[in-house]
């Protein structure tokens, strides 16, 4: 039987940042503010912070990720409380908290959750979250 289509005002998404990918999210964020507005954001601490003071989104922030930011998503993931995540993935960085990358890769990819790891990906998953919004 076919999901029934969910509204951006019922979505959760999740907005997640590397240091070195927080500017690329930000300017994510501004070009998509008008559909991220309508959703339900839950964020990891820093990242949240700069999407509340650079974009004006309201955001519900968790700890930063290398305190258990990550496994709180994670966590909401599992729960099915989360329509779509976007990590923005530093490859070139070091993570010392890289276990907890992992964990939340695996269980967006265990619980078919859509998972952007750049902007390009994530305007994708918008478009497609804007197209399905407008079907009656």
């Amino acid at each position: 039987m076919p999901k029934k289509p969910v509204r951006l005002e019922e979505s959760t998404l999740a907005l997640i940042a590397h240091d070195g990918k927080k500017a690329d999210m930000v300017a994510f964020a501004i070009d998509h503010r008008k559909t991220l507005q309508k959703c339900t954001i839950v964020a990891t601490g820093t990242t949240g912070t700069l999407l509340q003071d650079k974009v004006g989104l309201t955001v519900q922030r968790m700890l930063s990720g290398p305190i258990g930011g990550d496994a709180q998503i994670a966590a909401q993931v599992v729960e099915g409380n989360i329509r779509a995540v976007f990590f923005f993935v530093d490859p070139l960085g070091y993570h010392p908290h890289d276990p907890d990358i992992q964990m939340l890769l695996r269980v967006c990819n265990v619980h078919n959750v859509p998972l952007a790891s750049n902007p390009a990906t994530a305007s994708c998953i918008i478009a497609a979250l804007e197209e399905e919004d407008e079907t009656p």
